[in-house]
């Protein structure tokens, strides 16, 4: 019969973190490499960079965990409310216990990664302003230099010489090869827009490249998507010489198209945009000239008809006769001067004459002259209006028309006078 101690030191005990670390290993060995497909949902960025999510059905929830290493290889963004497939080992997150994916690769189900990469980027780049039509300039008539950012060897820059070659061979192709297609493609499309831009700040004003196209033949989406990297479109917006971008067939669209100053539907099409017909050129410089020319004699004939008539003009044929006319007309102007000065002189003088009268008359001594006097008194000068205003043998002035005398009061009669008045 085993005893009760036997039993006892039979039995294994686990410690909880020897059963959570065992129940993970078993985990890991059991679920490696497995996909699994839900929608996304609590999706969080963490300030380290790991990513931390759930995927969820209709009746069950699976934490994810996406650590910053593998994140960083995403060609779009994750977010809430996303169907996705992810690749990875289910694993336990000891501290807390909880059973988790560890997710290696994520891919969007229904619509292609590049698709939604493409999507998220021309919404992020259009918020951005990088696709104003404010910020987009005119591409000129005819550049005297045309840059080329494309491969050397595709398509693309056999059908740009051909229109150049047949519209108009003078204006001078300046070609910068990059790759179009592959891992460095787009820093390269990028770092020769920028290259070609600091190069065109040096050159005199006759010699800068006027305008870029920037392009490719068509092709894939993964074939084209050089042209949809963030780096190159901001390299086409902060370029200071006009984009033309020129990428694959008429029905692909790129984010370099959105962003550049024009789209052209194929690099063909590009070159024809901005090489205009020589023909064309030189049969409107000949419409022109002709009809400079028509103008010309047109004037010439208005100028000989107003010349003869200038000669056949009085003033031409006896020119010293308007000279004497407005010598006459200066003469009687001077007569008409002087005689309107003396007349208003006359009237002046008239006037003057009147008012030297009235004050002669309203003068006292004007009064004086016609045999009046006035009388004052001797002691104040005072003008003796009444004869209570004198007593008798006071001395009194008498200012006559001419000279004065001085009188002694004698008699007085002041009969008929007021009250004695001071002046």
């Amino acid at each position: 019969m085993t005893s009760p101690i036997t039993k006892k030191a039979e039995k294994k005990i686990y410690s909880v973190t020897e059963i959570t670390r065992d129940i993970r290993v078993r985990l890991e060995e059991g679920f490696r490499q497995v996909w699994v497909e839900g929608e996304i949902s609590n999706f969080k960025l963490h300030t380290s960079g790991h990513m931390y999510f759930s995927l969820k059905d209709s009746s069950s929830v699976l934490k994810c965990a996406m650590f910053r290493r593998a994140n960083e290889k995403l060609s779009f963004q994750l977010k809430d409310g996303m169907q996705a497939l992810c690749l990875g080992t289910i694993s336990v997150y000891e501290a807390r216990g909880d059973y988790q994916l560890i997710v290696e690769e994520v891919e969007p189900k229904g619509v292609g990664a590049l698709q939604l990469k493409f999507q998220q980027l021309k919404e992020r780049l259009f918020k951005e302003g990088l696709f104003d039509e404010a910020h987009k300039v005119p591409i000129p008539y005819l550049p005297y230099r045309i840059g080329i950012v494309t491969s050397p060897t595709g398509a693309a820059i056999r059908d740009i010489l051909n229109v150049s070659r047949r519209r108009f061979s003078n204006i001078e192709i300046l070609i910068y090869p990059v790759l179009v297609q592959g891992e460095t493609a787009g820093q390269e499309i990028a770092d020769a827009i920028a290259t070609l831009n600091r190069w065109n700040t040096s050159l005199p004003e006759d010699r800068k490249v006027d305008v870029l196209i920037v392009g490719r033949g068509g092709g894939s989406l993964e074939d084209l998507w050089a042209f949809n990297e963030e780096v190159v479109a901001r390299a086409i917006w902060a370029s200071e010489i006009p984009v033309i971008s020129a990428v694959g067939h008429e029905i692909d669209y790129v984010i370099a198209d959105f962003v550049a100053d024009v789209r052209a539907p194929t690099p063909s099409a590009a070159a024809e945009m901005v090489i205009p017909r020589k023909e064309d050129l030189v049969d409107a410089i000949t419409k022109l000239r002709n009809r400079l020319l028509t103008a010309l004699s047109a004037k010439i004939d208005l100028l000989r008809e107003q010349l003869s008539r200038a000669r056949s003009a009085y003033i031409l044929r006896q020119p010293l006769n308007i000279i004497v006319q407005y010598q006459q007309r200066i003469d009687d102007l001077t007569k008409d001067l002087i005689t309107g000065t003396e007349r208003l002189i006359e009237d002046r003088q008239q006037g003057f004459r009147l008012f030297i009268e009235k004050l002669e008359t309203l003068s006292p001594l004007g009064i004086l002259n016609r045999g009046y006097s006035i009388t004052t008194n001797i002691s104040d000068g005072k003008i003796i209006r009444s004869a209570r205003q004198v007593s008798r043998h006071e001395r009194v002035r008498t200012l006559l028309g001419k000279g004065s005398f001085v009188s002694s009061v004698e008699e007085i009669d002041d009969a008929g006078s007021d009250d004695r008045q001071g002046s």
